[in-house]
């Protein structure tokens, strides 16, 4: 391990960097009241302590009361920042990682009802579609202030501590100067290319009258905006050469596209599905060309991908943003050798989607991230050995047994199907999210390795794990899809699920009612819709796929753009009733006022797909209560403290139930693990 390339220093002006790996600039949402507390504190200090060279905070600290955050950003435009970012330093210092952050103002990304209520601000009147705010255009005196602003937050990090900053010119408000899609102004901040950096270089240079030349200051930077009217990949090669020449910047971090739409994002952001590393060529060609040091990071989930883009010199540091957000130990399992061991990064991107939709950032599969104050990333060795059955091997189950083996404990599992994988597995039937595989094919290799059993083909019986003289069982046997909606006619229709595992083919005319928002649906109309059929993708709600999220949904919009595909939001599937060879689907709406009779509509088709979500599987767990001796009762206020299971209802029994995942009700991917990880963790 010693010549491998992602473990060579690498030398940053005065700063030696460690290795090549680092975490670019991220906002997991995780700050309290503005601040970079306890938890924050801990999510970047246990990467550190795992090795990582270079650890950046805060996608998008806010330099400016007028820059919002528009999910609970660091606000570094308040002096108490300074004491909480020189606590997380210290920490990642401690075992010499370096630090830096990412300074920002959003401009027009942002609302005007958010914060204090000032008026978004930006080169030019026009709206972000993203978050909708029409900015007022900027003044000079706004430009003096933000100018300030700016270097009032860089001197703010020089003070506590930090190894060095960037400040962000993809969809903000910098490069907002920079696009003439997004630069109105006349002379002296708008017009051509030297113009629209203007306001840039001048913040720079107030920046380093600040902090001095000493101080690590990079920009991240869209080096094409890939739109029709933007930046061009030209410019964005003198762009690079500008602020290499200006003397004023140690450091190149590229992105290459736009953040104004959904589909943007995605595509500087890939996500599952989508090419790995597609930017890395665009980043090693500026970096040849500019011969400056260049950090790149889009989709870099694998080491041998980020070896490559260091072996090769396209780039001198290599992100791994989200690879780190599934498995924080990545650096040391390197250089022990355990590559093998590493959690991967499935690409689901419910980590960046939810931080928009549920306020903070988990990993899909690993439940620590983000909790690092209350959950482990490595398991502790329990002190009293138990016997553990565990019934199902979802993913719920599979965590519960790599836990429960990472603890000790004799673990059996008994799978009804021939493989593992629940939901899961169905999921991983779409090519585009075969990548969910790695959640169920990792915790087979760990419950393997840690010696945990698992039986195939056995449908668990209450005397068959009587049998077993357990100590804890754990049911964890998922559900399946309710099979008694519609009221009238659900004999008639067919699920999502029996489209995903192909048991039933597509029909020619195809009505998909979707009650549940979420993925099933819409990985069914991809199959539905590519086989050409006359499609209609119904839901009651306002919104398509509320449970879907922003990213998510975009590769789904994009292989539905079809004129095969209609959507009908706010109606609602009544009735299904064969008449002749066809199916009358009867349509109603929850928005129809009283005695809005003539609302009824009719859909003649020939086949209804429905999805209303799931029903839990949780037979064996009623029958296995009453030999239980709590019951099955959780004691919520304990394992919400991390204390072990103690309920006691019933003396005679002879050990303790609990069921998991969507056995309690549906959930998601994510609840179903961390409901394993908290409760086995203490047992």
């Amino acid at each position: 391990m010693a010549n491998d390339p992602l473990l060579q220093p690498f030398q940053l002006k005065h700063l030696t960097l460690k290795n090549r790996l680092m975490m670019t600039s991220h906002e997991p949402a995780y700050p309290e009241d503005g601040m970079p507390k306890a938890l924050y504190r801990e999510y970047h200090a246990e990467r550190a302590r795992a090795g990582l060279g270079l650890t950046m905070t805060a996608g998008s600290a806010a330099v400016a009361k007028d820059s919002p955050p528009v999910f609970n950003n660091i606000l570094a435009y308040k002096d108490e920042v300074v004491p909480w970012m020189k606590e997380l330093t210290d920490a990642c210092h401690e075992h010499g990682t370096a630090v830096m952050i990412q300074l920002t103002h959003l401009g027009r990304r942002t609302r005007w009802d958010k914060g204090d209520w000032l008026p978004a601000v930006s080169a030019s009147h026009r709206r972000e579609a993203s978050h909708r705010a029409f900015p007022k255009q900027v003044e000079e005196w706004d430009i003096e202030r933000l100018i300030r602003d700016y270097a009032d937050a860089a001197e703010r990090m020089h003070a506590a501590g930090l190894d060095g900053i960037e400040l962000q010119a993809y969809g903000h408000l910098m490069d907002q100067f920079w696009s003439p899609l997004t630069n109105t102004l006349d002379a002296p901040y708008g017009g051509d290319l030297n113009n629209r950096l203007r306001f840039t270089f001048e913040v720079l240079r107030a920046i380093r009258q600040r902090v001095g030349e000493a101080f690590i200051v990079g920009v991240r930077y869209t080096g094409d905006e890939m739109l029709e009217g933007g930046l061009t990949a030209s410019d964005g090669m003198q762009i690079s050469r500008r602020l290499k020449e200006s003397g004023l910047v140690d450091f190149l971090n590229v992105v290459r596209g736009h953040i104004d739409t959904d589909p943007g994002l995605t595509d500087v952001i890939p996500i599952q599905g989508m090419p790995s590393a597609p930017h890395l060529d665009f980043a090693g060609e500026i970096r040849r060309e500019v011969d400056f040091p260049t950090f790149h990071g889009a989709k870099i989930q694998d080491v041998a991908t980020a070896r490559h883009a260091i072996a090769s010199g396209k780039v001198d540091m290599i992100g791994m943003t989200r690879a780190h957000m599934a498995d924080p130990h990545i650096v040391r399992k390197i250089m022990e050798g355990r590559e093998e061991e590493i959690r991967p990064c499935v690409g689901a991107n419910y980590c960046l989607d939810r931080i928009y939709q549920g306020g903070a950032a988990y990993c899909i599969h690993n439940a620590a991230t983000g909790r690092e104050t209350t959950m482990p990333h490595t398991i502790p060795t329990a002190a009293q050995q138990r016997r553990v059955v565990i019934i199902g091997s979802g993913p719920a189950g599979l965590e519960a047994a790599r836990v429960a083996g990472e603890r000790g404990h004799q673990v059996v599992v008994l799978e009804a199907a021939s493989d593992a994988g629940g939901q899961v597995r169905l999921t991983a039937q779409s090519e585009r999210r075969r990548e969910m595989l790695g959640i169920i094919d990792w915790r087979l290799e760990r419950c393997e390795a840690l010696g945990v059993e698992i039986r195939y083909n056995v449908w668990a019986e209450v005397e068959e794990v009587l049998a077993e003289k357990p100590d804890v069982v754990i049911v964890a046997t998922g559900g399946y899809p309710m099979e008694d909606q519609p009221a009238v006619g659900s004999e008639l229709v067919v699920n999502t699920w029996d489209i995903l595992s192909g048991h039933v083919a597509p029909g020619k005319r195809v009505l998909l009612f979707d009650d549940a928002g979420d993925h099933a649906a819409m990985q069914a109309a991809e199959i539905i819709a590519a086989t050409g059929a006359e499609l209609e993708i119904m839901t009651p709600d306002r919104t398509f796929s509320a449970e879907i999220m922003a990213m998510n949904l975009v590769p789904y919009m994009r292989s539905l753009q079809r004129p095969n595909v209609t959507f009908t939001p706010t109606y609602r599937l009544k009735s299904v009733q064969r008449d002749g060879g066809e199916l009358l689907a009867t349509i109603t709406s929850d928005y129809a006022s009283p005695g809005q009779l003539d609302l009824n509509q009719a859909r003649r088709i020939d086949q209804v797909v429905v999805n209303y979500g799931i029903t839990p599987m949780a037979d064996i767990y009623f029958e296995l209560k009453p030999h239980s001796r709590n019951g099955g009762e959780v004691d919520y206020d304990d394992l919400i403290a991390g204390r072990p299971q103690a309920v006691n209802r019933n003396p005679d029994g002879s050990f303790l139930l609990f069921r998991i995942g969507d056995a309690v009700e549906s959930r998601n991917t994510h609840a179903a693990i961390y409901d394993a990880l908290r409760l086995v963790k203490d047992l």
